[in-house]
């Protein structure tokens, strides 16, 4: 074999099989490819493009991963992009696991923990994905899942509420002793998540069969994921009958005075603050700041006013978060002259600016109407001060430009992000993006890009705010089959969508005589 067609053996080699098809057909007929469609598979083609009725525009469906909006194959280049373009359109984690396993390109891949990591980050809303995965990988010779993923696996499949499969998956972890501490918090949080604080309770209860001690650190777990979901006097209770034998701390009355807060009994609050006196631990600026929380809440700025007196009499000087806190909540009551004193009162007693601190900052600015100056907080004072943007400060910006119409300014700070190494764009970023795109009229092509980058570059999942404002957008840019195609991508990943959200959509489908379409949306709603 000569020297060319060594390089060619070693460039198929790491080709995939898509590319390699393609590199064939293109060689040798590049002087005939004018004409040339190429042809993709009845379910994809289905998936991908709107009906005649609606033009010629290629509907994107989100789960894509190797498509464009315009229709034309992106050919992925990474393994992870290989992994999740075999994974996608599969009923259950068993079809997933079995494709994954007959595949000899997926069997190539050289496993680690980053891209398994990448994958399950990808299918956090897709258990079924991410469950056939996950078994997939831990089945391939000589790869060992970390901890983290079994931490994140089991939290997926809490969060998309399949409890039963959460404690099966659980009693796995123990039979391999990957069960820690972290995972019995991620359990017992989904259980009080899903209304079922009693399995909460009851995991606690099972610690040391897991080889975990009941402790103050494991005891402050439960009574936080409790107070969290606001079951507060429940908390109380299996703290009185756990304090005789395991010591409270500072963190554990913090718990309850953030507890009572959360459900509005500030009385309870306050009373937890003087037992908290009682036992030896002294109210901190953590203390003082969820009492301020609470009033921020309520509007009540004269009582916020009053707790800052409070702290400065005690010794206990408000902290960043404070400050933070407070000129967040005045810039919600749109008091933004009080919003910006209150940055510089911050300033002036010396306390260090962070990230988050900026974030509110830009906020409130862009509230105020005060883009430019916004602009100048992030690109020269941020900089100065050797603060680092984090990815809700590029959140914040694109949302700012956007809300004021300037969505070209918005796309190059999203590109400024891709670049900066340091942020990821996540779904939240794009929020204000996909929103001014239907405002700008910009659906079939800016939209589709949006998308594709969205799944195909940063290995987003779509969670249920981001599909209801598609969903929505697309109906009333009168593109009906794409809109009922992401319908259909929700409960296909098990993604409830809202009654509202399926209502509009049955409109739309019936005004375009979708009669199939209509039927299914009337039979899930039913469901609802």
């Amino acid at each position: 074999m000569n020297k060319v067609g060594r390089l060619m053996l070693l460039f198929l080699r790491k080709c995939n099989r898509k590319d390699t098809l393609s590199l064939f057909m293109i060689c040798p007929f590049k002087n005939g490819l004018r004409g040339t469609r190429f042809l993709v598979k009845p379910s994809i083609s289905c998936a991908l493009f709107h009906a005649s009725s609606e033009g010629s525009t290629a509907a994107l469906p989100v789960e894509s991963s190797h498509f464009s909006g315009s229709g034309h194959q992106v050919v992925g280049h990474y393994d992870i992009d290989i992994l999740v373009d075999k994974i996608h359109n599969h009923s259950s984690d068993d079809d997933v696991f079995r494709c994954l396993t007959r595949n000899r390109e997926c069997n190539a891949i050289q496993l680690s923990h980053g891209l398994i990591d990448k994958l399950l980050h990808r299918f956090n809303d897709d258990w079924k994905s991410a469950l056939g995965a996950f078994r997939w990988a831990a089945s391939c010779p000589g790869y060992k899942h970390s901890p983290q993923a079994y931490d994140m696996m089991v939290d997926i499949l809490g969060k998309m509420k399949q409890m039963d499969r959460m404690k099966a998956f659980l009693e796995e972890m123990h039979q391999g002793h990957f069960v820690t501490l972290n995972t019995i918090a991620k359990v017992m949080r989904r259980f009080a998540g899903a209304g079922e604080w009693e399995n909460a309770v009851r995991i606690f209860d099972e610690l040391e069969t897991f080889g975990l001690e009941k402790n103050t650190d494991s005891m402050n777990l439960l009574l936080d994921t409790l107070c969290k979901e606001k079951y507060v006097e429940e908390a109380r209770e299996i703290f009185s009958l756990l304090k005789s034998h395991i010591a409270p701390n500072a963190h554990t009355f913090n718990i309850f005075i953030h507890g009572w807060c959360k459900i509005n009994h500030i009385d309870e609050a306050l009373w937890t603050i003087q037992e908290m006196r009682g036992h030896g631990c002294h109210p901190s600026v953590i203390t003082y700041s969820t009492i301020i929380q609470f009033y921020c809440c309520q509007f009540n700025f004269r009582k916020v006013y009053e707790v800052l007196d409070e702290m400065a009499i005690q010794g206990c000087p408000p902290n960043i978060i404070t400050h933070t806190t407070v000129m967040c909540s005045l810039s919600k009551a749109e008091k933004f002259e009080e919003a910006l004193q209150i940055a510089s009162r911050m300033k002036n007693a010396g306390c260090k600016p962070d990230t988050l601190f900026y974030n509110c900052l830009i906020h409130s600015l862009g509230r105020a109407g005060q883009v430019k100056e916004a602009v100048e907080v992030f690109e020269v004072e941020m900089p100065k001060t050797g603060v680092a943007p984090n990815t809700s400060t590029y959140n914040c910006m694109i949302a700012m430009l956007c809300h004021h119409a300037q969505l070209q300014k918005a796309l190059t700070l999203l590109h400024d992000m891709e670049n900066s190494k340091i942020c990821i764009p996540e779904v939240q970023t794009y929020h204000p993006l996909l929103k001014s795109c239907f405002k700008a009229g910009k659906v079939d092509s800016l939209l589709s890009k949006l998308l594709n980058d969205m799944v195909n570059k940063h290995h987003l999942s779509l969670d249920i705010s981001a599909y209801s404002l598609l969903i929505h957008g697309l109906c009333r840019a009168n593109k009906t089959e794409w809109a009922y195609n992401l319908f259909e991508e929700m409960i296909r990943k098990e993604i409830k969508p809202k009654y509202r959200t399926c209502r509009l959509l049955l409109d739309e489908v019936k005004e375009k005589n979708m009669y199939d379409a209509a039927e299914k949306i009337e039979g899930f709603m039913k469901k609802l």
